[in-house]
């Protein structure tokens, strides 16, 4: 299954009505229903009930629907249960251990689509690591399951874990761990190496982002809807990118309809894996 073209990812409480109603003119492209940290333990069925209602309105403008669960098992079980559904296409999955965790999460979600009479695999998964426990287990988790479509790990819990501050070195390690299993297993990486919670410096969080994407991150989630265009922006294709990349391949295109052994673009010599690059500039862009 190819990796989804997600930019952003925005996050909304599932019980939060007015953020909810609001949600599908964000412009994310995934709009995550929150039934985890969002959620205090006595609203965690409440949250699930509320889910068909909210996924209709946010999913309404073309987003994605997306639903983080709950780690705990005696959680995770009446989560699947509530979430999946023809409008919920992504689960979310927190603190994920280990390849067997994905698996068990993948045989629950089976038999809840087979019972729904949805096709098997309607429902992908994105994994988040937040444990230095998990670390190890990055390429076994990309790699778990069929369903799995974006990888990351998660800066807040896992600095708490590390007594260490979110931020951009603190995380440059295990978000590049992540980045080298999510593409080796064909999958999108997700974060950034920037702090998580911080919305109050936006030219901090584009800055931070910028850097993110060059370092081979592709999407990436919020909890504040002005984070959203910047992410769009810093994390999609500009029009200059995909023009470049349109005239990088028509011109490599020609030069072997001709029969040429070496390409020059515009002053430099370009061979499949600069092609490469650039086509998956352009799929992006669409």
């Amino acid at each position: 299954m190819a990796a989804p073209n997600w930019r952003s990812l925005l996050f909304v409480p599932a019980t939060a009505q007015r953020f909810v109603e609001k949600a599908h003119t964000r412009g994310a492209d995934v709009i995550i229903l929150d039934l985890e940290d969002s959620i205090p333990p006595g609203e965690k069925a409440a949250a699930r009930a509320a889910l068909p209602a909210a996924a209709k309105l946010v999913g309404q403008a073309g987003a994605e629907v997306c639903v983080r669960i709950n780690r705990q098992l005696e959680l995770a079980i009446p989560d699947i249960a509530a979430a999946v559904m023809k409008e919920v296409t992504v689960l979310m999955l927190p603190k994920v251990m280990g390849p067997e965790h994905i698996k068990l999460q993948s045989e629950v979600v089976a038999a809840r689509e087979a019972a729904l009479g949805l096709p098997i695999g309607h429902t992908r998964f994105i994994g988040v690591v937040e444990t230095p426990a998990a670390l190890v287990n990055l390429n076994a988790i990309a790699t778990a399951d069929p369903r799995m479509a974006a990888l990351g790990v998660g800066s807040e819990d896992l600095s708490t874990e590390l007594e260490a501050v979110p931020g951009g070195d603190s995380m440059y390690v295990f978000g590049m761990l992540a980045v080298a299993a999510a593409r080796g297993a064909g999958i999108l990486p997700l974060g950034s190496v920037g702090a998580f919670a911080d919305f109050s410096d936006l030219e901090g969080y584009r800055t931070s982002l910028q850097r993110s994407r060059k370092l081979g991150f592709g999407c990436t989630a919020c909890i504040h809807p002005l984070h959203v265009p910047i992410i769009n922006e810093e994390y999609g294709p500009s029009a200059a990118e995909v023009d470049r990349a349109r005239r990088l391949i028509a011109c490599f295109e020609d030069a072997l309809a001709k029969g040429l052994g070496a390409v020059a673009f515009e002053g430099a010599m370009i061979d499949l894996p600069v092609v490469d690059r650039a086509r998956k500039v352009l799929a992006r862009a669409r």
